[in-house]
């Protein structure tokens, strides 16, 4: 997974695919916020425009993986 915030256009991008993976159907789930799909139906990543707007002015973003069995 990889978070990629660009301040200058206020965009931000959850990527839970591998970078090379191309969308191929994107879909609004709320206004400003796009789910884009693989040809098989995988989620690729998020988009979020006007991420400040959404997501307020000082988001943290946090996650925590599970330890390798």
């Amino acid at each position: 997974m990889k978070v990629e915030y660009d301040a200058a256009r206020d965009f931000l991008y959850v990527w839970f695919a591998v970078a090379d993976r191309k969308a191929a159907r994107t879909e609004t789930i709320t206004p400003g916020v796009h789910a884009d799909f693989d040809r098989e139906g995988r989620l690729v990543g998020i988009e979020v425009l006007d991420a400040r707007a959404i997501l307020g002015d000082d988001p943290k973003i946090e996650f925590a993986l599970a330890a390798a069995s």
